[in-house]
């Protein structure tokens, strides 16, 4: 297996690609056209990718482990959801040869996880984001027992498929405590959530990456936003795949939904 960027022959060249950060929200976005549409509007201004590779917060393992490189049935990883969720397909292709990129920018130390399909943070998204289901889709763990810095370390490493026409894609979100959601949608959004929603639009537009690996002591009231972290670190893995040089910055999904959850989605370059 080769180890090295150099001694493997990459996907193509291509124009350098964005790196972006979506907000899957609750499953039932995948069912609901108003508030697809904002990632609708999203997907229709990309250029057109080569792969999509994801990292999502529902998929936790470390070494880095590949997951499926063939079309397969999707997980529903959640449970008691309307039936009609339990019916979306997204049957986009599987991606081998990123999968190999990955293996030879990663090392050794990746394993394989041939089985696992395409957890809901990947294919809620993507049913509006990328609608067609043409392009081929790559999900990978985020090692999450990493520290803030190697997460973004990881992300660093994966820079390179961006300039072979690959979607790097992280899937969380900015706010995101279950506990404290207004199902409802009857109230307003409270101060410890849109703070922190806001601090970290300022230092990614600012580019002070080295505040946001930061997070755990400069973001304000973390543990009220992020009773545990999974659902922000995807963030950190974007953050890192975007950090050479200055590119534009920019939010094409805002705002909050049933109180708390910020929806806020991020496009850097």
């Amino acid at each position: 297996m080769p180890s090295s960027e150099s001694e493997t022959t990459p996907l193509g060249s291509r124009t350098r690609m964005p790196v972006g950060f979506v907000a899957h929200g609750a499953p039932t976005l995948a069912l609901d056209p108003t508030r697809g549409a904002d990632f609708r509007r999203w997907g229709e201004q990309l250029s057109r990718p080569t792969a999509v590779l994801v990292v999502s917060a529902h998929w936790e393992g470390q070494p880095v482990a590949i997951g499926t490189t063939e079309r397969r049935a999707l997980l529903y990883d959640f449970q008691g959801f309307p039936d009609d969720l339990y019916r979306v397909e997204y049957p986009a292709p599987g991606a081998p040869e990123l999968a190999a990129r990955v293996e030879a920018l990663l090392g050794r130390a990746t394993r394989r996880v041939p089985t696992r399909a395409l957890d809901h943070g990947v294919w809620v998204p993507l049913v509006h984001l990328l609608p067609a289901a043409d392009v081929p889709v790559l999900q990978i763990s985020m090692p999450s027992s990493l520290g803030a810095r190697e997460l973004f370390a990881l992300g660093q490493r994966l820079a390179p498929l961006r300039d072979e026409g690959v979607l790097v894609l992280g899937s969380g979100n900015i706010t995101h405590n279950l506990r404290r959601l207004d199902w409802r949608g009857t109230g307003s959004t409270p101060a410890w959530a849109s703070d922190f929603d806001g601090w970290v639009a300022d230092v990614l537009v600012r580019h002070d990456f080295d505040a946001l690996v930061d997070y755990a002591q400069k973001a304000p009231a973390l543990r009220e936003n992020h009773p545990t972290e999974e659902h922000l670190q995807p963030l950190l893995v974007t953050a890192g795949a975007a950090s050479q040089g200055t590119q534009p910055v920019s939010f094409p999904v805002q705002g909050f939904e049933y109180g708390s959850l910020s929806r806020r989605s991020v496009q850097i370059g």
